[in-house]
């Protein structure tokens, strides 16, 4: 049976909320990497997960910025 979530994807948060979540995960990565270097961290795949949320939060906030650049840059142009 196929598991359905329903799970908000960066592109469809605003940016405020996107670097509150950035924020979280930073946070949630700090306390697993403390977990793991004092040996209590039972699942280390959380490690790699936090990353990977990290990489999709600053991915999507770089790729807004460049929009917002290349919109300014059509606007003098124009």
């Amino acid at each position: 049976m196929a598991r359905t979530t329903t799970t908000t994807t960066a592109s469809d948060l605003d940016t405020s909320s996107i670097v509150e979540r950035l924020a979280e995960e930073k946070d949630r990565l700090f306390k697993l990497r403390l977990q793991n270097a004092t040996g209590t961290l039972d699942n280390t795949a959380g490690l790699r997960k936090a990353r990977k949320e990290i990489a999709r939060f600053e991915t999507e906030l770089r790729a807004r910025e460049i929009e917002a650049a290349e919109a300014l840059a059509r606007e003098e142009k124009a």
